[in-house]
């Protein structure tokens, strides 16, 4: 589970990070809410936790922020102003949860279980399609790979689908022309080869597991592991 931790006490921050760590969360660190906000708009992460006296961007306006911008991460406030009103306008601001310092860990690591628990369920009524760290938006026409946004094609968006809904199988070139583009296979043109190495590009450059795999006179796979 990754998780954007954005907390300007030192102490604090290496304190939640190294509990978190202990419990195997991939924890990113953010000292400021401006940082935190750059952080949280570019990359995927499972549950946010923000403390809201933050310097640069405040945490209430860091989470109303990301709500507009249509982040939907789960945000856990974590903060030491514990009065009811702070509760209330931390949540209005759009959090998920609210926590107050101190606290004891065993209920921060539930709380968190939590939060991605719900948005788990909730993605389940998306039409979410995964294989390793690569994440297919159906809905929204989003790809990201290890939280970073991949832009894509109409056709290699199709491609992409039409791989991931076949994971781990072996499919064909004609198989691919007629579910992607809706021909017949021409055996004379090399364009299903092309848009496979465009999308290969997209995806696995840079990254050391090679997703799309081919599978010499049979086609080709996108495959979860190597």
């Amino acid at each position: 589970m990754n998780i954007l931790l954005v907390e300007d006490e030192p102490k604090v921050a290496s304190f939640v990070k190294q509990g978190l760590e202990e419990h195997s969360f991939n924890v990113t660190l953010a000292y400021d809410g401006f940082f935190g906000y750059q952080l949280a708009s570019e990359n995927e992460y499972d549950v946010i936790i923000l403390d809201l006296m933050i310097p640069y961007m405040n945490g209430l306006d860091m989470c109303k922020k990301l709500r507009e911008a249509g982040v939907n991460t789960p945000i856990l406030i974590l903060s030491a102003l514990g009065t009811l009103d702070n509760k209330v306008t931390g949540l209005d601001s759009g959090a998920d949860d609210y926590m107050v310092k101190p606290f004891e860990f065993r209920e921060l690591i539930a709380r968190i279980n939590r939060l991605s628990k719900r948005i788990n369920n909730k993605d389940n009524h998306q039409k979410i399609m995964k294989v390793a760290d690569l994440v297919m938006n159906i809905d929204e026409k989003s790809v990201r790979r290890a939280g970073k946004r991949i832009d894509l094609t109409v056709k290699e968006f199709a491609l992409l689908e039409f791989l991931l809904s076949n994971k781990n199988k072996i499919v064909s070139r004609a198989e691919i022309s007629e579910k992607v583009w809706g021909v017949q296979f021409d055996t004379s043109t090399n364009v299903i080869d092309v848009f496979v190495n465009f999308l290969r590009k997209k995806l696995d450059k840079d990254h050391e597991h090679k997703l799309i795999q081919t599978v010499v006179g049979m086609g080709y796979v996108i495959k979860s592991e190597e």
